[in-house]
């Protein structure tokens, strides 16, 4: 029996390996640790999607190391990364996102000494695995690994490699069995949901498939990119009409320039982006909208960044991602002429963050005075619960109800992000 701690970064995905990796290792006979300091072997999942993230790693595992625990790096860093993870943890072992399924090799292997190196392997249906949940309620529901796309600025195809989705209906099951276990919101994750195609199932037959089991639930869906999005457009909003299916669309534009994306290698324009946010608005006028920027991409002008801002002005999104360019290293676009100072792409951020606060709050005092159901999913602060309407709007209450309870509630005040309620 080995006492492993482990620490997770990043997206779901890298939160829903981080919760098979622990169900792994628990049918394996190993236990959890509640800290490294008294753990026998410590795992690191690891981001590496921004700079800033990848600094946090280096800092992390330097420190995990000065433990003189024998530690293990997993995720996305090792596979696309593995010099710079040698060279702060030369005697750390290495799984990669796609050699997952060794991670008990890996952990007893560290407690013994050895170092397991596993990267580079093949892409895995990850259903059907063992799990420990983070959240009791939540299911994180992968249903593809890898993306068709070929950006320019992006190092997670190196970690996570070309597009595999899971069987239809094992994620089907799966998701069933969750609920039985008392889940009531899954969450669908991808690098690119809308890419996932088994053999003749697209993503909007799979939602209708899941929709279609019993029970009272929520799905999440996650991004999509604009290109794998405008050909299942039509088909992808019926499948939204479900009241299972949260009217939570998360489509990244990345730029409001034409020309700025095609250096990204994005494959869409802002006109097709549009068109989605429109149609999907016209079917569900009270859709929360997800979108994403990169301030300061390589040559981008003033004028074009001028456009980012007036498209985040025009579509009004509820959530926005913003990320200053960082070059990552062995993309294209770490070599691309016009590489912008540090300050301004700082500037650039801070200006489409003020826009973003201002548009957030005036979206969410609509919602002032609204009834109906949130639900809740995690605690809050100070004896607050945080729940979602059918939007998937985080709406913060005072109530006794717990994670998985659904709960009448009325909005009383809109704060930047959230919403404020009461029960009634």
């Amino acid at each position: 029996m080995v006492r492993v701690y482990i620490e997770v970064y990043g997206c779901s995905a890298n939160m829903a390996d981080y919760e098979i990796t622990l169900g792994i290792l628990e049918e394996a006979g190993h236990i959890q640790a509640p800290s490294p300091d008294t753990a026998d072997v410590n795992v690191v999942l690891t981001c590496i999607v921004k700079t800033p993230s990848e600094r946090k790693m280096i800092k992390r595992i330097g420190q995990l190391m000065t433990k003189g625990i024998p530690i293990v790096v997993a995720g996305c860093m090792p596979e696309a990364e593995r010099k710079l993870v040698e060279e702060i943890a030369p005697r750390a072992s290495l799984i990669g996102p796609n050699d997952l399924l060794k991670i008990v090799e890996a952990v007893e292997g560290a407690q013994n000494g050895d170092r397991i190196v596993a990267i580079g392997g093949d892409s895995f249906n990850r259903t059907y695995l063992p799990r420990i949940r983070r959240n009791c309620i939540v299911h994180i529901a992968p249903i593809a690994s890898g993306c068709l796309g070929d950006c320019s600025y992006c190092i997670v195809k190196r970690a996570r490699g070309y597009l595999y989705s899971y069987p239809a209906d094992e994620i089907v099951d799966e998701v069933g069995q969750a609920l039985k276990q008392g889940c009531r919101e899954i969450w669908l994750t991808a690098e690119d949901t809308a890419s996932y195609r088994w053999q003749s199932i697209r993503l909007p037959s799979l939602l209708e498939s899941l929709s279609g089991i019993d029970g009272r639930f929520f799905l999440r869906v996650g991004m999509m990119t604009p290109n794998q999005t405008l050909p299942i457009l039509d088909e992808l909003i019926e499948a939204y009409r479900s009241e299972k299916v949260f009217k939570f669309l998360h489509v990244p534009v990345q730029s409001g320039d034409d020309d700025v994306l095609r250096r990204m290698r994005r494959r869409y324009t802002v006109d097709d982006f549009q068109r989605i946010v429109t149609e999907f608005r016209e079917a569900f006028s009270s859709l929360s909208l997800s979108t994403d920027i990169i301030c300061g991409f390589p040559g981008e002008t003033k004028e074009q960044f001028k456009e980012s801002l007036r498209l985040i002005e025009e579509v009004e999104p509820d959530v926005l991602n913003i990320s200053r360019f960082w070059p990552r290293p062995g993309t294209d676009a770490a070599e691309m002429q016009g590489q912008l100072h540090g300050r301004e792409t700082k500037m650039r951020s801070r200006r489409l963050t003020q826009l973003w606060r201002k548009i957030s709050l005036e979206r969410g005092q609509r919602w002032i005075g609204w009834e109906g159901k949130v639900l809740i999913d995690e605690h809050g602060r100070n004896g607050t619960v945080i729940g979602r309407n059918y939007t998937y709007r985080p709406v913060v209450v005072e109530t006794e109800a717990r994670p998985g309870d659904f709960v009448n509630v009325r909005i009383t005040e809109a704060r930047v992000g959230y919403l404020l309620a009461r029960t009634v």
